[in-house]
């Protein structure tokens, strides 16, 4: 159910981009457990000109492989976001070639309310899902 937004730099191939969805999926299903199927992500990508990533001042490096996921949800404890944060990194860096450094997540939750999956019902409050 995590609404998983991906904004890339312009230079991946059409195979990256499915390979770093897929690994993404896979990390997001593992650590947050929910059904496989669960699958719905957005890839926006960006010239280099309308896309700023600094460091916040941290010293963290950062190159054109970088990747800023931004995760929709229902609330998420600190410790699943921890390991979401942890277990991304480290399946981007050893399955996509991605640097720790290059990743950079951001939550935004909302409520079962929030939520329509289609024919206007709210699925979480119908007892749907």
């Amino acid at each position: 159910m995590p609404i998983l937004k991906f904004h890339l730099y312009q230079s991946r191939s059409p195979k990256e981009i499915d390979y770093l969805l897929d690994v993404a999926h896979d990390v997001m299903v593992q650590t947050f457990d929910v059904p496989t199927a669960d699958r719905y992500q957005i890839v926006n990508e960006h010239a280099p000109l309308n896309m700023r990533a600094l460091d916040t001042g941290l010293g963290i490096p950062r190159t054109n492989k970088f990747v800023l996921l931004e995760v929709v949800s229902r609330p998420r404890g600190k410790a699943a976001k921890v390991a979401f944060y942890e277990n991304l990194c480290a399946a981007l860096q050893e399955k996509c070639g991605i640097a720790a450094s290059d990743v950079m997540i951001s939550f935004t939750e909302n409520t079962d309310e929030d939520w329509s999956f289609g024919h206007g019902r709210a699925q979480f409050l119908t007892g749907e899902l």
